[in-house]
């Protein structure tokens, strides 16, 4: 029996697009198995200081609605990278390549893929966009 793929991607995914679908698209073509660690609203608030237009939950269920996304996990901290790749298993790491380079020091524990962003589109862009054309 093949041993399954399990890949990983970390994201606040807010007010969800195309551009998330994509990334999620082509982060599921790499394996079997797509878990999403999703940025909790505490954390997004204290370490991105971002504020999310739509609640943890709300972008988890939205999430679990997405036939390529298998598993979600809430993320709290930028230090459990290292901890969920070992506690999933994990064979394959994806971020968009806006982080690329940031995340190397993972190779040791599992493949580190940087997935190119889908150009035209981006949750700021869309918020900058809603702003202007009210």
């Amino acid at each position: 029996m093949m041993e399954m793929k399990r890949v990983i991607t970390y994201g606040t995914f807010d007010l969800l697009h195309y551009g998330h679908i994509n990334l999620l698209k082509n982060a599921k073509k790499l394996g079997d198995y797509l878990i999403v660690a999703l940025s909790t609203d505490e954390f997004n608030w204290k370490e991105k200081h971002k504020k999310s237009y739509f609640s943890y939950e709300k972008r988890k269920s939205l999430l679990e609605a997405i036939r390529y996304v298998d598993l979600v996990i809430p993320e709290t901290c930028w230090e459990q990278k290292e901890r969920d790749i070992i506690e999933y298993k994990i064979d394959i790491f994806v971020m968009g390549d806006d982080w690329a380079g940031k995340f190397d020091y993972l190779k040791d524990k599992c493949e580190v893929i940087y997935l190119p962003r889908t150009p035209e589109i981006s949750t700021t862009q869309i918020k900058n966009d809603l702003k202007t054309s009210g």
